[in-house]
This record gives structure tokens, C-alpha cells and sequence, in this order.
């Protein structure tokens, strides 16, 4: 009887041979191929003769997996008051001695840092705690003037601590970006405030401020941080006149604040 040669043997076994080692082999490559997906994702566009266009890596892929993430903002911001008259200002029209008042738009900046808490899968918990660097202007005219030197300007200046609490709802992403909106409550205490000039600074405000505010934004991931620039409007519930006996405070009956502002957030 004759005896098969050895290499006769694996010839005839060689492919159950090479499945098995296959298997060993992407038994061991499945773990260190999972943990390098997990780390960075990306994907190739290509054209139509199946040639590489482009490829996008998907940054930051476990980010939204964590339940809390840190950051800071930078935000410049545009601040006026919401003005309504007073019955004494109706009054005074008919005897000619009104005096009207006029919100301006001026700028200041706002600094501070978020904390943000996962709720679900689409919605955040956000609290953004921060200084604001604040100057707001009034024009007040006299009824029936004509020269320009009648306008007189009052300025109500000052630093104030702001505590936001949002409630933010994003959209899914789409590469490395997405898309959402905020909306919630900020309340906000006056620490400071700027008088230079007696005669520009007569119209006083109260410190304490609570308002409410929303808006929208983008998520733009890059490698290392999420960058998301913002714009949030915010509108004052408070009345903020503290009457005085000057003729600036008895024209008006409420000063409530606001303020359209653009946020730099980097997390």
C-alpha cells in the first residue's frame, strides 16, 4: 500500500489550511482595527472612474459619548434699553416741555466659561457663567428742538456677572459639523459701574437684571477641540429705571435690556 508524501498531504488540505489561518489571522487584526476606527473615522470620495477625490476624517468621533465637556467663549455683543415713556412725558407734550428718549446700539464684550452636561442623545444641559463689559447709551430730546446741540446723551455703564442656564438641542452630525439652538434664562448682577462724567451719567440703573434668551448655532469639529460660533439674543424681563429727581428719569417709566450677541465657543 502506498504512502502519501507529506507534501502531497497539504496539498491536498491546503485550503482548509489557509481558511483556518485566515481566521486566526482576523481574530487577531479585528480588536486593533475596532480601537483604531474608535480613535479616528474616515471616508473617500472618489470619482467616476473610481479614482481618490478626496477624504474626510471624522474628527473627534467618541466626543459626544462623554457626559460632560468644558470650555470658554469670547463674545462680542451689541446691548441697547428697551425704553417706554412715561404718563408724565404724554403730559408734558401738551405744555411743550417734553422731553423724548432714544435707544442707541452700543458694543461691548463678554468673556467667560461653559460647563455641558449630556441629557440625551440630542439634548444638552449648559451653564455659561461669564463678565460682560457693558455701555449703554440714550439720546434724550427736547419736543420741537432744532439745534443739534440740544440732543443730550445719558450713558449707563458698568461690569456685570452673568449666569445663563440653557437647555440646547443639536441635530445630527454631518461629518464635522451640525447645526442647533439654544433657549433658557440669564440673570445677571451689576459689580461695577463706570461714571466719568456727572452730566452724561444722571439716568441710573438697578444692578440685578433677569432675562430671557435663545438662539442658534454650528458644532465644527476639529481634531483637537470643537469650535462653535453662536448668535443668541437676549431680552430683559426686569424694569431697570431707578428713578432720581433728574428730567431724564420722570420721561421714562421702564428700561429693559437687550442685547444681540455673537459667541465664540471653543470646547
Amino acid at each position: 500500500m502506498a504512502t502519501p508524501h507529506l507534501r502531497y498531504k497539504l496539498h491536498l488540505h491546503g485550503a482548509k489550511v489557509a481558511a483556518l489561518a485566515a481566521a486566526v489571522l482576523l481574530a487577531g487584526v479585528a480588536p486593533h482595527t475596532a480601537q483604531a476606527q474608535k480613535k479616528s473615522q474616515s471616508s473617500a470620495s472618489r470619482g467616476g472612474r473610481g479614482q481618490v477625490k478626496s477624504i474626510t476624517v471624522n474628527n473627534l468621533p467618541g466626543y459626544d459619548d462623554k457626559w460632560f465637556h468644558p470650555g470658554f467663549y469670547i463674545a462680542p455683543n451689541f446691548s441697547r434699553y428697551k425704553i417706554e415713556q412715561s404718563a408724565a412725558y404724554v403730559q408734558a407734550i401738551q405744555s411743550g416741555t417734553a422731553i423724548s428718549a432714544n435707544s442707541i446700539i452700543s458694543p461691548g464684550l463678554s468673556v467667560g466659561f461653559i460647563g455641558d452636561v449630556r441629557l440625551a442623545d440630542y439634548f444638552t444641559l449648559r451653564f455659561t457663567p461669564g463678565v460682560s463689559f457693558l455701555t449703554r447709551q440714550v439720546e434724550f430730546k427736547s419736543f420741537g428742538y432744532q439745534p443739534a446741540d440740544s440732543i443730550v446723551t445719558q450713558e449707563v455703564g458698568g461690569t456685570q456677572i452673568d449666569l445663563p442656564l440653557l437647555l440646547k438641542f443639536h441635530s445630527e452630525r454631518r461629518r464635522n459639523m451640525r447645526v442647533y439652538v439654544v433657549g433658557g434664562v440669564k440673570s445677571s448682577i451689576s459689580v461695577g459701574s463706570r461714571k466719568k462724567d456727572p452730566l452724561r451719567n444722571q439716568l441710573e440703573a438697578t444692578a440685578n437684571d433677569f432675562a430671557i434668551e435663545y438662539g442658534i448655532g454650528l458644532d465644527l469639529f476639529y481634531p483637537l477641540f470643537k469650535f462653535a460660533p453662536e448668535l443668541r439674543f437676549s431680552n430683559g424681563l426686569s424694569n431697570l429705571l431707578q428713578p432720581n429727581k433728574s428730567v431724564y428719569s420722570s420721561s421714562l417709566q421702564s428700561l429693559k435690556s437687550n442685547t444681540v450677541t455673537l459667541y465664540l465657543n471653543f470646547e
